[in-house]
């Protein structure tokens, strides 16, 4: 079976990829999560028919944490901070000027739980090669720098300040080799509409720079 690969470039300000065992003061790994990867490939082209599959990240900036604060005032604070209006001061340990170099697979999605819409099931009817046609519009999309909706950087507030091709310029961090022993993988990894289920995949580490996703995870 051919594979199709889509590869992108991001960078920006800040990149927050949180620990879930990191509490109230959240903490970045240092590298994104197979479905962080997954949402930023499905912000530039999105389609009920076609499974995005993460492979790898290259790190293509020092690892550099800095401590950020926000006021937080959404439905999770405590009752009686809602009930004076005031707010919940959040600190967490995120990323600085992070750059990173993403590698995926673009093959039929076979878990759509019934969800085709109608469009898109027209749309498989006129295409001989599902996978081959998302290849292609997807970097027609990464060239106009076209989205389906904005990517962010792990928090909807970190928006990157570049999404595109490779640039010539930018090179792997090959002296960067970081274990990372438990790492969150997907929270709804039965496909569309499913119900949440928290996955982590175990050992995983970056070594010379890249990270590379197990083709399944290890933990359910």
């Amino acid at each position: 079976m051919s594979k199709y690969e889509v590869c992108l470039e991001i960078s920006g300000p800040t990149a927050m990829w949180t620990r879930p065992d990191s509490g109230d003061c959240p903490v970045s790994y240092p590298a994104p999560t197979y479905s962080a990867v997954k949402g930023i490939f499905e912000a530039i082209l999105f389609n009920q028919a076609i499974e995005v599959v993460p492979r790898k990240v290259e790190v293509c900036a020092p690892i550099t944490y800095h401590t950020y604060s926000t006021n937080y005032g959404g439905p999770l604070r405590k009752s009686d901070q809602m009930k004076k209006g005031a707010s919940y001061q959040l600190l967490a340990s995120v990323l600085v000027n992070p750059c990173y170099r993403f590698y995926a697979v673009a093959r039929p999605n076979m878990r759509t739980n019934g969800q085709l819409s109608p469009k898109t099931g027209a749309w498989l009817k006129r295409t001989t090669s599902p996978a081959h046609a998302y290849q292609d519009i997807f970097n027609r999309r990464l060239k106009r720098a076209q989205s389906h909706y904005i990517p962010c950087l792990g928090w909807k507030e970190f928006i990157p300040d570049y999404v595109g091709v490779f640039r010539p310029e930018t090179q792997v961090c090959a002296d960067i080799d970081m274990p990372i022993p438990s790492m969150l993988r997907q929270v709804f990894p039965n496909g569309l509409n499913s119900d949440m289920h928290y996955v982590y995949d175990q050992q995983v580490g970056i070594a010379g720079g890249v990270l590379e996703y197990p083709e399944k995870s290890h933990v359910e």
